[in-house]
């Protein structure tokens, strides 16, 4: 019978289930989307690793001969174990994979108790295993990544299952007398929960499907854009779509349990009704009299205190709808100004700052400036106007008596200046530069030539006068000081001796310690000193400049010559300056893109809130507004009434978003020193405009259909007590 009447109903009321096919619809494209992005970032991550770091599970470091390996290979388990060549040195490092990841440590423990290996010497491919949700039983901590994926997914899933709930309340709910009838006439809660369940059923079953597969052609999409998009960043390999059974079925189970979540709670309210509390309960919105809209009733007059009370009776309804659009368009602009404060601030304290100061750096891994001895071939590379090869170190330095310059002292001396308790110790900065381009920074800042002694930047920031974004620099040291006093091993001094004093550092792409005193040191000189004296990097670095006005091919050119002519020995790594700009660029453009289509996920079930609740609401609007014609009031004052909710329900998350973006932006403006001008000359205006328009004309969608189908439709039957379909 039920389900003779259910389809019944669903053929002679199609217009009653689509505002619940389409939240169904939305609902399964969301998880399949969600699932589908979520399992094609993770192979591409173990892509990514396999191909940076390796396919193995297991590292054994030991002396290992034919039998021992043989032995290896002959565990259950173990799919392949083979030297690594390049790794073994003082010892054998053999290289294990297994069949079965999930007995990658049980197995490696038998192994080694077996070959009687210290645990020591074993090292896991932890990276690759805890991506596949394998970790060690003696981590405590181990890696969140699937926990957060489904917390993601559970909160995706309760707020689709409070959409699509009003969707299924506001159909059900305009059937209560129909089932007061029936439950007076014997059927019971469980049978009414059934035949609305099964309705539920019938009307999802296609959008659940159709939303499965879009989601799985979106994620496909999103992937070929984001491949175009990230074309040209250097050293990444290209993404594959890829999709599994099991992710097929997550998001299959996830929609069916999302529909039926929400299908539930209505009817099971229904159900539990009794025949007279059904046959009394109203159909239409019920304004009460003594609710007082006074900003709206100020503003608009009577239609303003109707739609005002229309809106709080649908507060409950909307409730999801306003959060999502209000975090949507928050988190919108608020995303876009902070990415374009952080542009700012890096294009002035990176890009533009340093722009003049390389093209080409190539980092010189393990490798002492001492022992390197290519720096005069990378000079003579063609297009190579400039380049200097320099290492870093740290150290301490000893003040003496007068020792700090009379500037400083009138500053407050340098504890205020640091913020320090003690000034016994100053911390020193040494870049040791190649001869020949310390030569040319002496010529540079009108010193004597000479290897013999030290340069030193003689500068220390006035922070009590100035901002970090426009600093002001007074005097370090005394200049007639002749030698700097260092810290050097186990307690002794080291007596530098000081070729110039200087406030002109060499063009490099360096930042220096606000409160160091930084020293330039010739390679000669530094090469007398003690081994140990100073904590040195164990890196060397080369800045290189290329021709004037040099264009992306040029310095691409320069920096595969440089590598072909360093790498056939040594292990660099190399960059340039247009490159790594444009580099950036891309990436803020990405992690915008991921950000605003989050955001955009948010505003459509925000916006897929309000057309369900707008077209299920259509039969109680239309009792209600029959009665408002019965009083005199005309087709023109209802449809005011109708703009006056459409604009309070898009301008209020756009009002709140900018009431809490605007306050914050400039609050962070001035706690970084920029000026606000500034900011207001790249202010995201005509995004965050564009989106704001979007939220207005969507809403403002939803209700022109609501009107359009309430204009069309006989109010005056609407009066009348609802009769069994």
């Amino acid at each position: 019978m039920w389900k003779e009447y259910s389809k019944g109903y669903l053929k002679q009321n199609r217009s009653a289930g689509v505002s619940v096919m389409a939240a169904a619809l939305l609902a399964a494209f969301f998880l399949s989307l969600l699932c589908s992005l979520f399992y094609n970032f993770w192979a591409y991550d173990v892509e990514r690793i396999l191909l940076e770091e390796g396919d193995w599970h297991v590292r054994i470091a030991g002396s290992f001969d034919r039998e021992d390996l043989e032995l290896i290979r002959g565990f259950s388990g173990v799919d392949r174990a083979e030297i690594n060549e390049g790794l073994s040195e003082d010892k054998t490092v053999v290289e294990l994979r297994f069949e079965d990841m999930g007995d990658v440590y049980k197995e490696t423990a038998l192994i080694c108790g077996k070959l009687g290996i210290d645990m020591a010497d074993v090292s896991w491919h932890e990276t690759l295993l805890s991506r596949y949700f394998v970790t060690d039983p003696r981590d405590s901590e181990p890696p969140l990544l699937l926990p957060f994926f489904a917390a993601v997914l559970l909160v995706l899933c309760v707020s689709l299952v409070l959409v699509i709930r009003t969707a299924f309340e506001i159909s059900m709910q305009a059937r209560v007398r129909q089932f007061g009838i029936f439950s007076s006439i014997g059927a019971t809660p469980g049978q009414i929960r059934l035949c609305l369940v099964q309705e539920a059923a019938a009307l999802c079953a296609l959008p659940v499907l159709a939303g499965i597969l879009l989601g799985t052609a979106g994620c496909a999409g999103i992937l070929e854009a984001v491949n175009r998009f990230a074309a040209d960043v250097p050293g990444r390999h290209e993404a594959v779509f890829q999709y599994h059974p099991a992710v097929l079925l997550v998001t299959a189970i996830s929609a069916v349990l999302t529909v039926l979540c929400s299908a539930w709670a209505p009817a099971r309210k229904l159900s539990r009704m009794t025949p007279l509390q059904a046959l009394r309960e109203p159909t239409g919105l019920q304004l009460k009299k003594k609710s007082r809209q006074r900003v709206l009733g100020s503003l608009f007059g009577i239609e303003g205190e109707l739609a005002g009370n229309a809106l709080k009776m649908q507060k409950k309804a909307l409730r999801i709808s306003n959060l999502s659009l209000t975090l949507s368009f928050l988190g919108f602009t608020a995303m876009l100004c902070f990415f374009t404060l952080s542009g700012i601030s890096t294009r002035y304290t990176y890009f533009e700052r340093y722009q003049d100061a390389w093209d080409v750096m190539v980092t010189v891994k393990d490798t002492d400036l001492a022992d390197f001895s290519l720096s005069e071939q990378v000079r003579k590379i063609p297009g190579v106007r400039g380049s200097i090869s320099y290492q870093k170190a740290d150290g301490t330095v000893l003040p003496g008596e007068d020792w700090f310059s009379d500037r400083l002292v009138e500053a407050g001396g340098y504890k205020v200046l640091a913020g320090t308790e003690s000034d016994g110790q100053i911390p020193s900065q040494v870049v040791v530069m190649d001869d020949a381009s310390f030569l040319e920074y002496c010529q540079q800042i009108g010193a004597e030539p000479g290897v013999w002694g030290t340069v030193v930047l003689n500068r220390i920031w006035d922070s009590t006068s100035s901002s970090f974004r426009e600093r002001a620099y007074i005097p370090f040291v005394n200049e007639e000081k002749e030698t700097l006093a260092m810290g050097g091993e186990d307690g002794a001094t080291l007596d530098i001796p000081v070729l110039s004093y200087t406030e002109e550092a060499p063009l490099l792409r360096e930042e220096y310690e606000d409160y160091a005193l930084v020293q330039f040191m010739p390679l000669s000189l530094w090469k007398t000193l003690p081994g140990q004296a100073l904590d040195k990097d164990r890196d060397t670095f080369i800045r290189i400049l290329g021709p004037e006005g040099a264009d992306l091919q040029a310095l691409d050119e320069i920096e595969k010559q440089v590598t072909e002519l360093l790498t056939p020995s040594l292990e660099v790594e190399s960059e340039n300056r247009i490159q790594e700009r444009l580099t950036n660029d891309q990436m803020l453009q990405g992690a915008q893109m991921i950000g605003g289509a989050f955001c955009v996920l948010l505003g459509v079930i925000g916006l897929a809130g309000i057309f369900t609740n707008t077209f299920g609401f259509l039969r109680q609007r239309k009792r209600e507004f029959a009665r408002y014609l019965a009083v005199g009031m005309d087709s023109g004052e209802m449809r005011k009434i109708f703009c006056i909710e459409a604009a309070v329900i898009a301008g209020r998350p756009i009002l709140l978003g900018l009431g809490i973006t605007v306050p914050v932006t400039v609050f962070m403006a001035s706690a970084s020193h920029l000026e606000l001008s500034v900011f207001l000359e790249e202010a995201p205006f005509v995004p965050v405009s564009v989106y704001g328009a979007c939220i207005v004309l969507a809403v403002a969608m939803a209700y022109w259909l609501g009107v359009r189908r309430l204009a069309g439709s006989d109010l005056s039957g609407c009066l009348r007590d609802d009769a069994l379909n």
